[in-house]
């Protein structure tokens, strides 16, 4: 007798006790016969440890449903007397489509027909496209239409939610997946410098990731609360958003997320000028980040960009914000010796972070040819474009009619006219 690995991962994946998925089967068979299944805890154990090999049709279909996989990459094996009829294939292939989807609109369109089964297999669809909204956002970053996309996906999946039905552990799911989609037109409108816009988003995105009960999601919007309101030079708001994501249960069994949380924590930090309190902060995300597993299964979101670059990127800006200027400096380096060939972006704005670093320190030249760096193509990003003004602005304030402040200028002209 051999084992169901590929099952016991698959529910490992889904975070699916032996109870909890023979109660969803039993649902998904109820909608397929009328009447409600009889699969137990004792049954599913028997899956599991190779006991029952090939299980009837009827579970067969609820369980492609419920975990998204068909019973042969779940590791169920057909006996040589059960093998798939036409007849059943064309059957499974109908329970599936009515069952799981494959359109988010197609829910919306006749309230009044019967209601769409919502399965694994349309949460795992909506984790993809916003997978797609996280690459889009590192790509572009703060454009309008990144923040439309995703706030009309928000729009999408409450409609999806409101004219389906669900089990309550995929009915959270939706809910998070809302979340999710809210959080980046959040994160859009912040990066694009759309404040008040970001703000709306907030609401809804909180209210959203509370009915879902995803810790690792509210996380996101309250450290992205906190990122907010210190670009809106607010520290004590910021603090307040922030203590609310590190005081999440994800941040306390997740090291990374506590990292992420210290990190953010030490950049608004960096506002009050407290250098005590940035270097204190740092100090406890890096120990986290040194202490999280690597590879371990963890959002998309947080995977894609935070690392040892970001969290030095992120001592820069508190540096930088705090008057640190050898500090910020010596961060900036580090970060941009550790970024990730994709993350241009990130590197453009780590790269005008340093130039500022250096200007504060009376270092003109080298600033000039720092800023001058930056690739034409990320120049027009909104974020980036107000921090080279900035840089400027400043370098005219300290070194006026210098020979770097009127190389900047005509550079800043003829490349970016942004001045």
């Amino acid at each position: 007798m051999v084992a169901n690995a590929p099952l016991r991962r698959r529910m490992a994946e889904r975070r699916m006790t032996k109870a909890e998925l023979a109660r969803e089967v039993n649902s998904e068979i109820e909608i397929l016969t009328g009447r409600p299944g009889t699969v137990s805890e004792r049954t599913v154990h028997n899956w599991l440890t190779g006991a029952t090999r090939w299980p009837p049709a009827k579970i067969r279909l609820a369980i492609e449903v419920v975990l998204g996989r068909s019973p042969e990459e779940l590791g169920f094996v057909p006996t040589n007397r059960t093998r798939t009829t036409p007849e059943e294939e064309v059957r499974r292939r109908d329970f599936i489509t009515a069952a799981g989807g494959t359109a988010l609109a197609a829910a919306t369109t006749n309230t009044a027909s019967r209601p769409r089964r919502i399965g694994t297999a349309d949460i795992e669809r909506l984790q993809f496209r916003f997978a797609e909204v996280i690459a889009s956002d590192h790509r572009l970053g703060g454009r309008p239409s990144i923040e439309s996309h995703a706030a009309s996906l928000v729009e999408e999946v409450v409609a999806l939610e409101e004219h389906s039905t669900a089990t309550q552990r995929i009915r959270s799911a939706l809910y998070a997946c809302a979340a999710s989609f809210a959080s980046s037109a959040m994160w859009a409108a912040i990066d694009g410098r759309r404040f008040d816009a970001a703000l709306q988003h907030h609401q809804k995105a909180a209210h959203l990731a509370a009915m879902s009960g995803d810790s690792g999601i509210q996380f996101r919007i309250w450290s992205h609360a906190g990122s907010l309101y210190r670009h809106l030079g607010r520290p004590g708001d910021a603090l307040a958003a922030n203590d609310v994501a590190r005081t999440l249960p994800i941040a306390r069994r997740d090291p990374l997320f506590a990292s992420l949380g210290h990190a953010r924590h030490a950049a608004i930090h960096g506002l009050t000028g407290d250098t005590n309190a940035v270097r204190r902060s740092l100090g406890h995300a890096q120990d986290a980040l040194d202490r999280a597993t690597a590879g371990a299964p963890r959002p998309v979101w947080i995977t894609a960009f935070y690392d040892q670059a970001e969290l030095d990127s992120l001592a820069l800006a508190a540096h930088l914000s705090a008057g640190n200027w050898e500090d910020a400096e010596a961060h900036a380096h580090r970060s941009l010796a550790g970024r990730r060939e994709s993350m241009q972006r990130s590197r453009a704005i780590t790269t005008v972070r340093l130039a500022h670093a250096q200007l504060g320190q009376g270092d003109f030249e080298h600033a000039v040819s720092t800023a001058m760096a930056i690739p034409t193509e990320v120049s027009g990003h909104p974020r980036v474009t107000g921090m080279l003004t900035a840089f400027g602005t400043r370098l005219d304030d300290l070194a006026p009619r210098s020979s770097s402040a009127m190389a900047w200028t005509e550079h800043a002209r003829t490349t970016w006219r942004i001045v």
